[in-house]
This record gives C-alpha cells, sequence and structure tokens, in this order.
C-alpha cells in the first residue's frame, strides 16, 4: 500500500487515446499511480481495461497521449522539440520495467517452472544462472510452489501457473506489476490462491495495476479504483468509496449486477 511517502508518481497515464479500426477503446485516459500504491481497475468487459494496461506495457502503441514510468516517457523520446519512437534496444529495457501477468499464463510449455522464471533474468538483466536460480528459489517460496520448481506447466493446475507466472514476472524486479484479470481463466476454487498472493504484494509495497472483476480484492487490497466505461474513466478515488458509495450512477448500475 501506498504511504504520505509516496508522493511521486511510477506511472503517470495521459490524456490517453487507442482505437481499433476506427472503434475507440480508450477516449482520453488521465490517471497516476503514486510508488506503493495498489489501483484496481474496474468496469464491463470491452471498457479499455486491459488496452489500458497493454498500452502501459508496451504490447500496443497509443494513437495520443503520454504514459511515463517515473520521468521517462514510454516509447518515445523527446528530441529538438519533438516526440520520436525509441529505439528497439531502449524500448526493450523500458519493457523490462514493467511486469505484466496475463489471463492465461503465457508460460513457455516445453520449460520447466525453474526455467521459465530464470529466463528472462538471464537473457534481459544479464544475471547469471547461479543468482538467477538463487532468486527464482525464493519467488517460488514467495508464491508457496518451491517444491514445483522441477514440474513442468502440464503438471499444474491453472492456479499453480498463475502463480509461477507471478513468480515469473516479479523475477525482472519491475517497478510496476500489471495483472489483466488474472482469476477470470481460473476454476473458482482456485481463486483464493491467487487472490492471497496478491493480497501479499500489495502489503508488500509492491506497485500494482490490476484489472479485475473481484470486487472484493479491489476493496480491501487497493488504495484506489477506476470505473472505466466505453473507454473513460468515469469515477475513481479511495477503493472502499468507490465500491462500498459509489457517487456515479453508471458505477451503482455496474456495482448492483455483481451482487
Amino acid at each position: 500500500m501506498a504511504t504520505a511517502q509516496s508522493s511521486r508518481p511510477v506511472v503517470r497515464i495521459a490524456r490517453l487515446h487507442k482505437s481499433y479500426d476506427g472503434n475507440a477503446v480508450l477516449r482520453g485516459v488521465d490517471v497516476d499511480v503514486l510508488r506503493g500504491e495498489v489501483l484496481c481497475l474496474i468496469g464491463p468487459s470491452g471498457s479499455g481495461k486491459s488496452t489500458l494496461l497493454r498500452c502501459v506495457a508496451q504490447l500496443e502503441t497509443p494513437d495520443a497521449g503520454v504514459i511515463a514510468l517515473g520521468d521517462e516517457p514510454l516509447g518515445v523520446r523527446l528530441h529538438r522539440g519533438r516526440l520520436h519512437r525509441l529505439p528497439a534496444r531502449a524500448a526493450r529495457q523500458q519493457r523490462a520495467e514493467v511486469g505484466m501477468v496475463f489471463q492465461h499464463f503465457n508460460l513457455f510449455a516445453h520449460l520447466t517452472v525453474l526455467e521459465n522464471i530464470i529466463e528472462a533474468p538471464m537473457r534481459v538483466r544479464g544475471m547469471s544462472r547461479n543468482e538467477a536460480v538463487a532468486a527464482a528459489g525464493s519467488l517460488l517460496a514467495r508464491v508457496g510452489l518451491e517444491e514445483r520448481r522441477d514440474s513442468y506447466p502440464s503438471q499444474l493446475s491453472g492456479g499453480q501457473q498463475q502463480r509461477v507466472a507471478i513468480a515469473r514476472a516479479l523475477a525482472m524486479n519491475p517497478k510496476v506489476m500489471l495483472f489483466d484479470e488474472p482469476t477470470s481463466a481460473l476454476d473458482p476454487e482456485l481463486v483464493g490462491e491467487v487472490l492471497r498472493v496478491l493480497t501479499e504484494l500489495a502489503a508488500s509495497g509492491m506497485t500494482m495495476i490490476v484489472a479485475t472483476h473481484e470486487m472484493g480484492f479491489a476493496r480491501d487490497a487497493a488504495d484506489k479504483v477506476a470505473f472505466l466505461d466505453q473507454g473513460r474513466i468515469v469515477e475513481s478515488g479511495p477503493a472502499r468509496q468507490v465500491i462500498t458509495v459509489p457517487k456515479q450512477a453508471r458505477t451503482q448500475a455496474f456495482l448492483r449486477r455483481l451482487t
């Protein structure tokens, strides 16, 4: 959770627009995330939550607007008064500072759990194998899977695979973690084990942006909640306030359908 000292945004999103084939998905989104803060994005399917996360992760290129990580714009640099796209190497270095966990795990099926986790730190961060293995062991203990380091993804439950995906993203020591509906592909009985890991990360001070339909998690673990609808932030504020006493009629209607 953010503290009073966490006054500088880790992520700044300003006037963000994104369209696909003329269909506007994001329409001028503005939001800041402070260091150690947890922001939950809620809203109906198609409201722009996933697209917003993908833009922050540089998996999509915005049509307009700026995303900054600290003081550094993502994907672009200012030169002689104009913005220019970053060279590929610089863009890769930026992407390494943003961890992302997807709905469907995206683990490498031909690699063991351990190999999935150490691949990127060795290739991108230049860590030695011994360093990467030691770090992976600590992360697997953190998500409760140290005994499964030599298993393959196909030998794990969905909840276990998602916890490995979280450990893999954390292995890069990112400045911010993004979660795109991390429990939506799980059987109901497996949701709790992933939410417990997310709650522990939130309590540890990890800066996080989480798109979720888990309103209990959003209410209890987040600092802020932003409700998106049709590509716009309709309402945002302290998590408990937005979830329990929303001010906007559209937010109220959405939350009523979930109860």
